[in-house]
């Protein structure tokens, strides 16, 4: 495998120096590819349009020659693109504080805070994770948009903790591999209402749609719309007053698996909106009640449901050394923790 680097030729130039330069190396896997396609999946910003201009402006080189735009590449050959034109398909970069736990040249690890968005959606365009990521990126890059994010998972929006994205197509390509063959282990912490009995154990329970009309929410019971298998071990780390702490270690990667899997064994997440004991719905898509919460809980309260990513174990994508990232606990779930303590 050979590791991509965008290594520039100048990362500060000044403004008579003419534009940008980006070198990398042509992956394994893209041997035998075109220039365009290969050159599309570093510059993931430029549009096929934008690439072919610069090839026919001769700004794409193969070791040192002038490539053609019909030209195949082959591992290791090392390539050279000047940014003649900017990126045409940019995501918009929104400045925001992220909490950065891990970084390196491939990687970008942040603590995510509970309340922010993955994507842009109908309602929310612009203030999400990708768009911060994107602002971030473009601080330490010699032209705007030269990077893009790669995320290769996600957490729901209030859920905080560690989320991985990267800088480049091949780093992308190897950890979204380890995520898919279940080579990355997830680590989370839950506040649960009560105390699983017993304390430990492995939930297996396959998790598919709900039989609500129109509900994108999910169901652990027999009768769950398209059922996947889907398996969870955890452990009681605490036993608090009303409360637990739980870890919770997914071993496979369905929507709100962990919320859904605790739920079912009767033991909901402190702050759950939606998933109530024995795949009781508590919510509406719309979020209006459709049960009367306990009026006086023997737990604390908090504006979210309690859970925390709280580290990643995976090879590197790149280097393959053994990594762990860890997220510290937020400030809402240590007072909630802290409120339960006996």
């Amino acid at each position: 495998m050979c590791p991509v680097r965008f290594s520039m030729s100048n990362p500060n130039p000044p403004a008579t120096s003419g534009p940008p330069e980006v070198h990398f190396s042509v992956a394994d896997y893209l041997g035998g590819r075109r220039i365009d396609a290969v050159v599309g999946r570093q510059l993931r910003n430029h549009t096929r349009f934008r690439i072919h201009r610069l090839l026919r402006a001769a700004a794409v080189c193969i070791d040192g020659r002038v490539a053609s735009p019909t030209q195949r590449v082959y591992p290791g050959q090392r390539i050279a693109v000047r940014l003649l034109e900017p990126p045409d398909k940019l995501l918009r970069a929104t400045p925001m504080p992220l909490e950065v736990i891990y970084e390196d040249e491939w990687l970008v690890a942040i603590n995510k805070p509970a309340g922010l968005i993955m994507h842009p959606a109908k309602y929310d365009t612009a203030d999400t994770l990708v768009n911060g990521l994107q602002w971030y990126l473009d601080q330490s890059a010699p032209a705007i948009g030269l990077l893009r994010p790669g995320i290769v998972h996600r957490l729901d929006k209030n859920t905080s903790g560690v989320l991985i994205s990267t800088r480049d197509h091949l780093s992308h390509r190897q950890l979204s591999i380890s995520f898919q063959d279940r080579e990355v282990q997830k680590t989370y912490l839950a506040i649960v209402e009560g105390c699983p009995r017993p304390e430990s154990g492995t939930i297996d329970s396959p998790l598919g749609g709900t039989t609500a009309p129109d509900s994108s929410l999910v169901s652990a019971e027999p009768d769950a719309i398209a059922p996947r298998s889907a398996r969870t071990d955890f452990t009681v780390l605490e036993k608090l007053a009303g409360c637990s702490l739980v870890e919770a270690r997914p071993l496979t990667g369905r929507l709100h698996q962990v919320r859904v899997h605790l739920a079912s064994i009767g033991h909901p997440l402190l702050g759950e909106p939606f998933y109530g004991p024995g795949g009781e719905i508590r919510c509406d898509r719309e979020g209006r009640p459709l049960v009367t919460p306990p009026a006086n809980p023997p737990w604390p309260s908090i504006a979210r449901h309690a859970l925390h990513a709280r580290s990643l174990s995976f090879n590197h994508p790149i280097t393959g050394q053994p990594l762990t990232i860890e997220a510290p606990l937020p400030d809402d779930f240590q007072q909630v923790l802290t409120r339960a303590a006996r």
